[in-house]
């Protein structure tokens, strides 16, 4: 039950992440949208370099605690889309190169707005 369930998470986590990232493609000329992605951006860099934990994190830490499984053990789709959305990389590194990221796309919103002045 916990496995389909931290699956579901899981993958809910890694479409975010690609809205983070991808989401620039499909705002032009579309104002709520533009507005929710930047405000996506601005929470993408505190979450990566903030205090706080993201809380699509904490609730698969949750599952996995509750399921009692290990990233051996786990389903395929569970134990794959974790190693998407957690690379084995030093947790520094994985903040900073995803603030770094956001920071260039809010650029890019940046120098959209600048093109209309």
């Amino acid at each position: 039950m916990y496995s389909a369930l931290e699956a579901a998470v899981l993958a809910f986590h890694l479409l975010w992440i690609a809205w983070i990232l991808l989401g620039w493609l499909f705002t032009r000329g579309r104002p709520v949208l533009t507005g929710i992605h930047i405000a996506s951006l601005v929470w993408g860099v505190v979450a990566e370099l903030g205090p706080w934990p993201c809380p699509l994190t904490i609730l698969e830490q949750w599952l996995e605690g509750q399921s009692g499984t290990t990233a051996y053990h786990q389903g395929f789709l569970v134990h794959y889309l974790d190693k998407v959305i957690y690379p084995d990389l030093p947790e520094a590194v994985v903040g900073w190169v995803g603030a770094g990221v956001c920071a260039v796309i809010l650029g890019v919103y940046g120098r959209r707005l600048h093109a209309r002045f």
